[in-house]
């Protein structure tokens, strides 16, 4: 397994931190929490950040941390349909426009699952809140998700989500030329695909 230091990653992917943040800040707005301050990037630990007011209630606390996976998600999708109308032949500086996009995306799409400061600051308002409004633990199994998310990174799932997302709009939009890049992430979706499918069998067969 190929390790690389998370801020290398992060330089690579910066478009995706941008982006991640401004989701974070936009939920405030939208739900009317205050926010204090917002760093976009930094080479730093962590490499940007939202500080905002506590949020008052579970919906305001819910989709503040959600938030960039929804936004994240849909950028990147919007970017990848960009990105495959672009004709392949299209340059600028001897660059394919196409795999600029592709990058741009992909990093949107990596940054896009809460981080785990994230789900404790949803599971810590649950954890304040839940007698009152028990209903609120319905929310649990997201936090769950956000943990193994982030457990799952150590071995490429936010990347793997990214090429999941690229290929899932190759097989709904009609690209009139293939490239090297989508060949690439087929490939390694197959991959992983394949790998899960043994590991399931053998689970099964235990």
């Amino acid at each position: 397994m190929i390790v690389i230091p998370g801020t290398i990653i992060a330089i690579l992917t910066f478009p995706g931190v941008i982006m991640h943040e401004y989701a974070h800040k936009l939920a405030c707005e939208k739900t009317g929490v205050r926010v204090y301050e917002v760093c976009y990037f930094r080479l730093g630990n962590p490499v940007g950040y939202v500080q905002h007011a506590p949020p008052r209630t579970y919906k305001q606390a819910f989709l503040i941390t959600v938030a960039p996976f929804l936004v994240n998600s849909i950028i990147a999708i919007a970017i990848f349909i960009i990105a495959l109308m672009t004709p392949i032949t299209f340059e600028i500086w001897k660059i394919k426009v196409r795999y600029i996009l592709y990058w741009l995306g992909v990093s949107i799409a990596m940054h896009a699952f809460p981080s785990s400061h994230d789900a404790k600051n949803l599971w810590d308002f649950t954890w304040r809140v839940w007698k009152r409004k028990p209903y609120i633990l319905l929310g649990l199994p997201i936090v769950a998700l956000i943990y193994l998310a982030n457990l799952l990174s150590y071995i490429w799932f936010d990347l793997i989500y990214a090429l999941f997302l690229l290929i899932s709009i190759v097989s709904l939009v009609k690209v009139s030329q293939t490239d090297p890049i989508i060949n690439l992430a087929k490939e390694i979706i197959d991959i992983v695909y394949k790998n899960i499918k043994t590991y399931s069998k053998y689970i099964h067969n235990k």
